[in-house]
């Protein structure tokens, strides 16, 4: 039987739909939280034009999966998190406690995107996320391995399984990581839709919960199997979002690389036309674990 999930908050565009972004997360917090944070932040003050994201991409409508309440080894106590670990500081500490949510989890965001796709194709789909959140939603986008999304956005991210992700090197280094976060189940990998997906990373050098290294770590992975990735790096702003700056760079990021075709495999599929076209936790803000 199939797993039942909690469904997605989600908010629509006041104009005509032409995009959908997708994001997830961090740990112990949740879709709503992350919402409402999400849209108070700010890009830079222009007179007389629209500074939150609501304003600006009145085109999109926003999707926010719900993550799982799972037991916390460590902490011995349930929380919402997409998948169990041991360390946010050593993610790659007590690793085994991390697959067996993460394969539930990553079956999770593949149905949202899954669902999103009878309403746009996948290239007017961004899928991102904060903390445990992008690392839920680049171990998705890795095990599926079909790439074709407008482009991933990572907030303070990291790199799940990285010390294995590490030994993936090679011409077959995407089958390998699709292996991983597979889990053993192989599919067929579209190397060329991968590597022509962009990917934006941004994560500030006073994060005091997901360490700048591991932003890092996980940039330099993806960047060494030929993979797009536009990595911004900030003085401060915490283990959040840039303010002013970085939501400027997210809002450029979305406007230059949302792409209209699709990836060869959707063509086959019978992607839809889209609508409206001619043709604060330990993973978010004020968290305290």
């Amino acid at each position: 039987m199939a797993a039942a999930y909690n469904a997605p908050y989600r908010v629509e565009p006041k104009n005509a739909h032409r995009y959908t972004v997708i994001l997830l997360h961090g740990r112990d917090s949740d879709s709503r939280e992350f919402a409402d944070e999400f849209f108070e932040s700010e890009a830079s003050e222009l007179a007389g034009k629209p500074r939150t994201r609501l304003d600006l991409f009145s085109d999109t409508r926003w999707v926010f999966p719900s993550a799982p309440t799972l037991h916390s080894e460590r902490f011995g106590t349930e929380i919402s998190q997409w998948f169990d670990m041991w360390s946010v500081e050593n993610p790659a500490e007590r690793p085994e406690l991390q697959r067996p949510g993460l394969s539930q989890s990553i079956e999770q965001i593949l149905a949202v995107v899954e669902e999103e796709e009878k309403v746009l194709p996948r290239g007017q789909i961004f899928l991102g996320g904060i903390s445990q959140g992008f690392a839920t939603a680049a171990a998705a986008c890795f095990a599926e391995m079909r790439g074709g999304f407008g482009g991933l956005i990572g907030l303070c991210g990291w790199l799940p399984l990285a010390p294995q992700a590490r030994e993936c090197e090679g011409e077959d280094g995407l089958e390998k990581l699709q292996a991983i976060f597979g889990n053993g189940q192989a599919t067929e990998v579209d190397a060329d839709s991968v590597r022509k997906m962009p990917i934006f990373l941004g994560h500030s050098a006073d994060d005091g919960v997901v360490p700048i290294e591991n932003g890092r770590e996980l940039r330099d992975i993806v960047s060494s199997h030929g993979l797009q990735v536009e990595w911004r790096e900030y003085e401060d702003g915490g283990h959040w979002v840039n303010e002013p700056q970085g939501v400027d760079d997210i809002a450029g990021f979305l406007r230059r690389y949302p792409r209209d075709l699709q990836p060869a495999w959707a063509i086959h599929t019978g992607s839809p036309t889209p609508r409206g076209s001619a043709h604060k936790d330990q993973d978010n803000v004020g968290d305290v674990r």
